[in-house]
């Protein structure tokens, strides 16, 4: 019996940049056996070595979480639907808790601004005075952050917390609209505060420019009534999860990557956090950052609105927010999915019996900062100037790009050869073989695609290095011809 399998866009490179597909079998376990041996990329992304299930890996039947029904053993229905749901970061939950009671008048001027508000029986004065009061804290002037600060602004939120160290670049206006052509190289700090003042000068904006760490994370959350979770990084992730858990703070959990969007509330009281939803994170480079796979400008102005709206109804202690559900948006399609979260008794951090009970080095958690590498293990590398040098002098090389043919359109290094990463197991035939004599080069956007390419060749036994800091680096250090992105 063939079943619909919905494949997420970061591993569609996988399945010929298939959205969905089909695959015999009876139960879960069957399906996705069939799935990998159809697709083999595949395996690897969705197993570990130890044959099971990856922990960032969540496979849905229709709108329900194998890990609630019979896992693998699930058996499965005619027009059943299964949903693979891989991170890009018991019983029903429990009403999101209302910040505490603080007293606000509304002033004339308030009362004309807030007007299509107050006309509101929802939200009313009562719930306007509430959102005077209210304090969020938008971790990240970015993508997400812009517009999720925005409409907080807008909709009169009293204090906005803004986390960031980053200045502004050119490549961040195609999405991050706290900022403008003006603001190119000022920190985003400056930018964003000076944008949301001017919108709605009645509200207080606290910035804070500092990189969120276990060591100041509590600190800084501990006055604010809900935190927006607007990061682009795993450790990050986990990090804030962590802290709104200890400090039981809701968390407006929002992620994107290309056309795909992620939302939830976590956190609260009898609720699910994001471990439970993810217990751990994939390993370093597995799944490709939006400065590496690109990311629909509008998406995250979706997101980023859906996180704002989440917030206000914390705030007002009103509406039916997403704790206890995952939303998953398609912008390619147009389409919303709902799935079911539930709290893991067993989680670490809220679950019955948590073992995390203080923030941890989520960078080492994650694994980005390894303990120590084991010889032999690391990914041979040469720069720029090594393989200018080298192209100069005519030696025999072989420059093998495994960026996307959209991304070789932009820019390219002369004389390279393009075949996909997605592609690359697929094409190992088309590699001069090592009696040709040529040294093969592998290079992607900024070094990460092609170290893993570069470590799928050595497993098929074929030697290559990676180009360390990809085009990237060769634009900055060899030829600034070149078109950056």
């Amino acid at each position: 019996m063939a079943h619909r399998v919905l494949i997420p866009t970061p591993l569609r490179p996988y399945t010929g940049q298939k959205d969905a597909v089909e695959a015999e079998g009876c139960t879960v376990g069957e399906v996705l056996s069939s799935l990998t041996t159809s697709y083999g990329e595949l395996k690897r992304h969705l197993y570990a070595d130890d044959g099971k299930l990856r922990h960032f890996v969540n496979v849905y039947v229709n709108d329900d979480d194998i890990r609630y029904l019979e896992r693998d053993a699930t058996v499965l229905k005619p027009g059943d639907v299964i949903s693979i749901v891989p991170s890009v970061a018991g019983g029903a939950p429990g009403p999101a808790t209302a910040p505490a009671e603080r007293t606000a008048e509304l002033s004339n001027a308030e009362i004309q601004r807030y007007s299509r508000h107050l006309i509101l029986p929802e939200v009313g004065m009562e719930g306007q005075r509430r959102l005077k009061t209210g304090r969020v804290l938008c971790v990240g002037a970015g993508g997400l952050g812009s517009p999720a600060a925005l409409y907080l602004a807008a909709a009169g939120v009293g204090t906005i917390g803004v986390i960031d160290f980053d200045a502004v670049d050119e490549s961040n206006l195609q999405r991050q609209i706290l900022h403008g052509t003006p603001d190119v190289g000022r920190s985003k700090l400056a930018s964003a505060r000076d944008r949301l003042t001017s919108l709605n000068p009645e509200v207080n904006v606290e910035t804070y420019e500092a990189r969120l760490t276990s060591a100041n994370a509590l600190e800084l959350f501990r006055d604010y009534d809900v935190i927006l979770d607007g990061t682009d990084n795993f450790a990050t992730r986990y990090l804030v999860n962590d802290a709104c858990v200890l400090l039981r703070k809701p968390n407006a959990y929002g992620s994107i990557f290309r056309f795909e969007g992620q939302a939830s509330v976590f956190a609260t009281v009898g609720g699910p956090c994001y471990r439970c939803l993810y217990p751990e994170p994939p390993p370093p480079g597995l799944v490709p950052s939006c400065a590496e796979g690109g990311v629909l400008g509008v998406l995250p102005g979706v997101i980023g609105t859906i996180q704002a709206t989440e917030a206000i109804k914390l705030i007002l202690g009103a509406g039916t927010t997403l704790v206890g559900r995952l939303l998953l948006y398609d912008a390619w399609s147009m389409r919303f999915r709902e799935l079911k979260l539930r709290r893991d008794a067993s989680c670490p951090v809220c679950g019955d019996h948590p073992t995390i009970k203080q923030l941890i080095d989520y960078e080492e958690f994650c694994g980005v900062r390894p303990v120590a590498a084991t010889p032999g293990t690391a990914v041979p590398e040469t720069t720029p100037e090594e393989l200018n040098t080298r192209i100069r002098s005519g030696a025999p090389i072989y420059i093998l790009d495994v960026r996307e043919p959209n991304e070789f359109q932009i820019s390219r290094i002369p004389g390279s050869t393009l075949i996909p990463l997605g592609q690359l197991p697929a094409r190992l035939a088309e590699l001069p073989p090592a009696s040709d004599g040529r040294e093969i080069i592998v290079h992607c956007k900024s070094g990460v695609r092609s170290a893993k390419a570069v470590t799928l060749l050595k497993e098929h036994g074929i030697e290559a290095k990676n180009l360390k800091g990809g085009i990237l680096a060769w634009i900055d250090r060899v030829d600034p011809s070149l078109a950056k992105y």
